[in-house]
């Protein structure tokens, strides 16, 4: 008996154009790898045994009620536009109310070929599941605005790259919606303004209430996302894929293929395998983000009357997104070294301090986690460069309460750094999903101090060090 999952769509409402109704390919032996289930009592989910979960969340048997739908939408991809891009491999179960009242879309990623698969063979492989399972669930538990890890599934089939022959599988992943800057390019794009009203209307009632208009809606979108990229930069953490169509009207992060956490801090680092111009690398997060904003804006000026005045009001409304960017950096920052209210005048002290980490290859996470204890210096190739720092920065934490406690609460004690990501899933290939689960309860527990895991702490040796991530479609 297949379990009952209270569904509540709304997507599958809207006009047929927005999507594809298509089920999920049936694999060969589906099992399941891991289930979420604190993340599944919160949606209201039944646990089930393993056997029911992992035909469910595999494809293979759909719960009554689910929407099986494709999404479809455009998108800049590394600032090439594509009129038609669409979930190629993922499959929208459908729409839960969580015991919060938020709604949550649950899709399946790894599904198999839709109509926007462009010749892919709409399957994922083992390694790119568990590393968007660890990485979106490390930044939950960050605190950073994300889709989430609700199940992940061996597929009992193999599935073929470049390196061959890989092990097949199924992220089931959970987010509040999947509605892109995409999204309505594609209707802007055909000059389909009923579409992008509608899309404008559910939007609005799914994540923004009290927009009235899409400048309103504009600026709430980019309030968000200003915070998120502020948010990725204070953990040092690269999107590597940061096109339109991996940009959430939600605010949330979304789509993690070639993403990755620094090790040591340098601006211009860069991980993914497909970003060979470093358009996305760390410090031009911001700027993209920005850019990003500005494709939403063009989209929605189709639905303004006065399309002339709109986009006078869009342009101050982009030109205004770094100013709040950096406002939010340097909330973050400020906190990162114990400041509770970070003001203009101690920007330079943060920036000095960067500035010396990059010239000094000290470990991003550890220099800042070391900073209350006073043992930061010892992450610098050369201690004396963070000694001139300190001489500048003790006197202005000597006006602060409880400096100590505001930088443990903000700076992470562990991330999920690439070597044991990799590590991870080469021993999943091999059949132990011991470090997987260990993984996963570590990074649960970002802030706290825990010895037993002080391994997943260190820096990778020269043999560890990932010099590339890839996205596995």
């Amino acid at each position: 008996m297949t379990l009952q999952i209270a569904f509540d769509n709304s997507y599958a409402q809207l006009p047929p154009r927005f999507y594809t109704r298509i089920s999920p390919v049936p694999v060969k032996a589906p099992q399941l790898i891991r289930f979420n289930d604190d993340l599944a009592q919160a949606l209201g989910l039944p646990r089930g045994s393993d056997e029911e979960l992992a035909q469910i969340f595999s494809g293979n048997r759909p719960p009554e009620g689910a929407a099986l739908l494709a999404q479809v939408y455009a998108g800049h991809q590394f600032g090439g536009f594509s009129p038609q891009l669409g979930d190629g491999r993922a499959n929208l179960l459908g729409e839960v109310i969580a015991a919060d009242g938020t709604r949550r879309d649950i899709q399946l990623k790894g599904s198999g070929p839709t109509p926007y698969s462009r010749m892919g063979d709409g399957r994922a492989w083992l390694g790119p599941v568990l590393r968007e399972y660890v990485v979106s669930e490390a930044m939950h538990a960050l605190g950073i605005p994300t889709s989430r890890a609700l199940a992940a599934v061996a597929t009992g089939e193999p599935v073929y790259r470049e390196t061959g022959r890989l092990p097949g599988a199924i992220l089931a992943r959970v987010a509040a919606s999947h509605i892109r800057v995409g999204t309505f390019q594609f209707f802007a794009a055909r000059g389909d303004v009923a579409g992008l009203r509608a899309l404008f209307d559910h939007t609005v009632q799914r994540h923004y209430p009290d927009v009235e208009s899409p400048a309103e809606l504009l600026d709430a979108v980019i309030e968000r996302q200003a915070r998120l990229v502020a948010q990725w930069m204070a953990v040092g953490f690269i999107h590597g894929v940061m096109n339109t169509d991996n940009t959430t009207l939600s605010g949330e992060t979304i789509d993690y293929g070639p993403c990755a956490f620094m090790d040591s801090y340098h601006p211009d680092t860069v991980f993914s395998s497909i970003d060979a111009h470093g358009r996305y690398a760390f410090s031009n997060q911001p700027n993209v983000i920005v850019w990003n904003m500005a494709q939403l804006a063009t989209a929605l000026v189709p639905l303004m009357p006065d399309q002339e005045a709109a986009v006078e009001e869009f342009t101050r409304l982009v030109h205004g997104m770094p100013p709040r960017i950096q406002a939010h950096w340097l909330d973050l920052y400020g906190k990162k070294i114990g400041l509770a209210q970070a003001g203009p005048e101690d920007e330079a002290l943060i920036t000095d301090l960067l500035r010396r980490m990059a010239e000094n290859r000290a470990d991003f996470t550890n220099t800042f986690r070391a900073l209350p204890e006073g043992r930061a210096r010892d992450q610098f190739l050369d201690p004396a460069a963070f000694d001139a720092w300190e001489e500048t920065w003790r006197p202005r934490l000597e006006a602060e309460d409880a400096p100590q406690a505001r930088m443990r609460a903000a700076n992470p004690a562990v991330i999920p750094r690439n070597h044991r990501v990799e590590q991870m899933i080469e021993a999943a290939v091999a059949g132990d999903m011991a470090p997987f689960e260990r993984l996963l309860d570590v990074l649960a527990r970002p802030y706290e101090d825990q010895p037993e895991a002080q391994d997943l702490t260190r820096p990778p040796e020269p043999s560890e060090v990932v010099q590339q991530t890839f996205c596995g479609t």
